[in-house]
């Protein structure tokens, strides 16, 4: 089936699809923005790049054009658990190098980015006694 086709069938009822005051979001895997629409698909398009976190770094996975007598071959998955600007140049590369998709190479390092961002331990600082004259005395 054409692309156009599959997205024709899905762009208003899937399971990912998820509808708040008059805007429709997108809880699939493969969709870097999490928006409904065709050029970020990943049910409706033949390549598709999905950026999915891991326990330390991220997992990148691209999905060739559809081979449907064998799909395992179709997927390709990369770890990258690398500092941040070297994951992003990983994922830049991974996507715009091979000229696989170059329109999704910023969507994905910016996934990516806010994915190593949730993964980084928050800093706990103590805090500071109160001095001078309004501070209580105990």
């Amino acid at each position: 089936m054409s692309a156009d086709l599959v997205w024709a069938i899905i762009k208003n009822n899937n399971s990912f699809l998820v509808k708040r005051q008059n805007v429709q979001f997108s809880t699939e895997p493969a969709n870097l923005m999490n928006v409904n629409s065709f050029k970020y698909s990943g049910l409706a398009n033949y390549k598709s790049v999905s950026v999915l976190p891991r326990a330390r770094g991220v997992r990148v996975t691209t999905r060739k054009a559809n081979k449907q007598n064998s799909p395992n071959k179709s997927i390709n998955t990369v770890v990258i658990d690398k500092t941040r600007r070297q994951t992003s140049k990983s994922v830049a590369n991974l996507i715009a190098r091979s000229k696989y998709r170059p329109d999704l190479r910023a969507a994905a390092v910016a996934r990516a980015s806010a994915l190593l961002s949730t993964q980084q331990p928050k800093k706990v600082h103590a805090k500071r006694e109160a001095k001078g004259p309004r501070a209580q005395k105990n």
